[in-house]
């Protein structure tokens, strides 16, 4: 298979899956009705409405939590198709895992430094 038929094909998936969700919503919108009621843009908890605002400020130190997490979360993505290559491309790859490892460990380093895994 050529690249040109290649990308051919993976055009042919978008378009058929962009009118997959095209002709869904149609149908969605064709069948259901949407009637407005009060109740409905009210945000409420276990059938009652919420005794204090529902915006809520969070401190802004489980940003930095949540920064880290996504960081190590992003480090398994990518740890398992390189566990899969790992045997055809030898030390190359695994010189690449280490250099991609270490700059994570920076990152986490940096974060412990300004105290982002301190419990408050």
């Amino acid at each position: 298979m050529t690249p040109l038929e290649q990308y051919g094909l993976l055009a042919a998936f978008v378009l058929s899956t962009i009118g997959l969700v095209a002709m869904l919503r149609l149908i969605a919108r064709s069948l259901g009705g949407v009637r407005k009621e009060p109740g409905k843009d009210v945000p409420f908890s276990g059938g009652e409405l919420a005794p204090k605002p529902v915006w809520v400020r969070y401190h802004v130190h489980y940003y930095g939590f949540a920064l880290l997490f996504l960081a190590f979360d992003m480090e398994m993505a990518f740890m398992y198709p390189w566990a899969v290559v790992y045997q055809e491309l030898g030390l190359e790859a695994l010189a690449d895992m280490a250099v991609f490892l270490g700059i994570l460990f920076l990152g986490l380093l940096y974060g412990w430094s300004q105290g982002a895994l301190r419990r408050q």
